[in-house]
Formats: C-alpha cells, structure tokens, sequence
C-alpha cells in the first residue's frame, strides 16, 4: 500500500524528506502576472511588483484537478488544507476526493480542513508522517488525525 501526504502551499512546505508529499499552489493573479506559490515563487519580486500595480488582484486555490493530479497513483493519501474560512481549497480537495475515489475503487483519501494555515498546518502534516512511518493503517490515521487536531 503507498501512501501520500499532500497539503495546499499554506502549509509552507515544498518537501517533506523520506515520504511521497505534495504541495498544490495557491496562487496569486492580476491582469499582468501570476504568481504561483510553489518553491519558484520570488515572494521579493512579487511583492515589488505587487507594491506598484495599480490594478485589480484576486487570490486563487487550487481547483478540484490539481488535487486530484497530486493524488493520483497512490492507494492510501492524506491531504490537509489551508481554512475553509479562507479558501476554497478544501472544497477543492473533497471533490478531487470524491473523484479519485469513484474513479480509482479501493483507493483511500482523508481531507482535513485544518481550521488555520502555516505552522498548524505543518503540525498535522509531521503528525501524518509520524503515523505512517509508525506502520498505522488508513482507517487508523484518518480517526487518530481527527482527534489530534480537534
């Protein structure tokens, strides 16, 4: 059984050592650039640029396809979320979810909306990591995960 821990880039991790991982970007987006948040992001440059454009601006999470891209090939993925308070990513990552699923019979995903961003983030991310190198199976995790956070 593989598994795979994968996070939106709120997490602010682009690895994770001795374990498959994945970061989806959120991104960033005017009439003149795209920023995408992933370990090529110039936040300098960006944030240069940002300073002087006069424009409109919006934010953009990963869509349902970027999560599910990041599943695929994997039995067994945890993915955790920046905060559905704050973000569509999560939404996202239950329809990818649904899909991969429907689409891949006997393959596992448990989404965790982390109820925060950053640091928490990489707190159930090493807490996943912890759980899978221990040996647990997916039933164990997605319920032990579950009272870790809460």
């Amino acid at each position: 059984m593989s598994f795979k821990i994968v996070s939106d880039s709120a997490s602010d991790l682009c690895e994770l050592s001795d374990i498959s991982f994945e970061s989806v970007p959120l991104k960033i987006i005017t009439n003149e650039s795209e920023y995408i948040d992933n370990e090529n992001l110039d936040v300098n440059k960006m944030i240069d640029d940002l300073l002087v454009y006069k424009g409109v601006s919006h934010s953009s999470c990963p869509n349902s396809e970027d999560f599910k891209n990041a599943f695929s090939g994997f039995d067994n993925i945890f993915c955790i979320t920046i905060t559905s308070g704050l973000s569509g990513s999560y939404n996202a990552a239950m329809t990818a979810k649904q899909q991969y699923e429907e689409e891949n019979p006997g393959k596992k995903v448990c989404v965790i909306d982390s109820f925060s961003t950053g640091a928490e983030m990489k707190l159930i991310v090493d807490k996943f990591k912890e759980m899978i190198e221990e040996g647990k199976d997916f039933e164990t995790i997605d319920k032990e995960i579950r009272e870790y956070k809460a």
